[in-house]
């Protein structure tokens, strides 16, 4: 099953910043870094992301390739170049 794609892009960048060992570590990291986030919209980001890594096995988990998400945008259309 495509794990991934239970994550926005958004989430999946946000994850793929923090120490993805095992869903514990991610957890408990997000909950830390959760702390000093003050921006509504990130704070939503953080928000769903945790209720969705909550829905998870460990095994599931591990399922899940982590990098950096594209969200399907050209550079030189992202940047105006």
């Amino acid at each position: 099953m495509d794990y991934m794609g239970k994550f926005s892009v958004e989430e999946i960048n946000l994850m793929s910043i923090f120490d993805t060992t095992n869903r514990e570590m991610l957890r408990s990291d997000l909950v830390t870094a959760l702390h000093d986030v003050y921006e509504p919209d990130m704070i939503a980001v953080f928000a769903s992301t945790l209720e969705k890594l909550d829905t998870l096995t460990d095994e599931e988990f591990t399922e899940i390739g982590f990098y950096i998400a594209d969200d399907g945008l050209d550079e030189e259309v992202a940047f105006g170049e």
